[in-house]
């Protein structure tokens, strides 16, 4: 049988930082906007049961995009000459660049990972700008359950070293269908893309000096009970030191619960977008 998914992809030339990218994102549904920011090393289709899960697509415009050198977007010109390393500041001045060009009023913002850490900063400090920030495995600040030193590896040039060092992250309780769905987004990833990623995670997303006041939206942080890179308790403690956010606990989910085991976070994910409806 045939089936065409509901799932339109489009490319948006813009302006990041003084110089011009060019961008693939995609989108499904209808309402108010919820953008969606993929893992380190990884892109968009991250989030594509969720762009087609009509209970969420009837209520919200979908939207997830492929941050600059990632998925299909496009590194800078000059690429070859430059070494990736993802700082908080491109970040930041992505998304928002991102959301100003599409002219998204008011969008939710979901990112997993390196997603839902930047979702605590921009919460915290451009939090004006959206209706919620969810972060998915997200906190304010890097875990200490591996050192740095295995940054320097050339092994990060190969997908199949960025599959497997993730994953022991994906929930044992997880389909295998979507587990492996998973692991194949690291295993396509660019050449040191991951390792580049892994800069902004691991030594340029200390976050905890954001919050000196209630954020300026509601923060909601979801972590996999599995999760050993931002633990339950990672969660519990950043919504803990940033008054009015909240802390939700996924039992037998891990660190990427939007494509690992999309049946199951539909059920943590459905009740939580509610809140906002109106």
């Amino acid at each position: 049988m045939a089936e065409i998914e509901p799932i339109l992809g489009r490319y948006l030339k813009l302006e990041i930082a003084g110089e011009p990218y060019r961008i693939y994102f995609e989108e499904a549904g209808e309402g108010i906007p919820l953008l969606c920011l993929h893992t380190a090393g990884a892109h968009a289709s991250q989030f594509r049961h969720l762009m087609c899960d009509p209970d969420v697509s009837r209520h919200f415009r979908v939207i997830a995009f492929d941050l600059p050198w990632h998925g299909k977007s496009n590194p800078p010109v000059g690429w070859e000459r430059k070494d990736y390393k993802l700082t908080a500041d491109f970040y930041v001045d992505t998304i928002l660049a991102f959301a100003d060009a599409l002219e998204l009023e008011k969008p939710i913002v979901m990112g997993c990972s390196m997603g839902g850490r930047v979702a605590v900063r921009l919460a915290c400090l451009h939090g004006e700008r959206f209706r919620a920030a969810i972060g998915l495995e997200g906190s304010n600040r890097p875990s200490p359950w591996w050192d740095n030193s295995w940054l320097e590896t050339d092994f990060f040039a190969r997908g199949d070293f960025c599959e497997a060092l993730v994953s022991g992250l994906a929930a044992p309780t997880s389909p295998s269908e979507f587990r492996n769905e998973t692991l194949w987004h690291y295993r396509q990833s660019g050449t040191n893309i991951f390792k580049g990623d892994m800069h902004f995670f691991r030594t340029d997303s200390e976050f905890e000096a954001d919050a000196e006041s209630a954020a300026p939206c509601p923060l909601i942080l979801m972590t996999g009970e599995y999760d050993y890179s931002c633990t339950p308790d990672d969660g519990r403690r950043t919504a803990a030191a940033i008054p009015g956010a909240e802390a939700i606990e996924m039992k037998g989910m891990g660190h990427f619960p939007m494509s690992e085991n999309p049946a199951a976070f539909r059920e943590y994910l459905l009740p939580v977008l509610k809140r906002f409806l109106n």
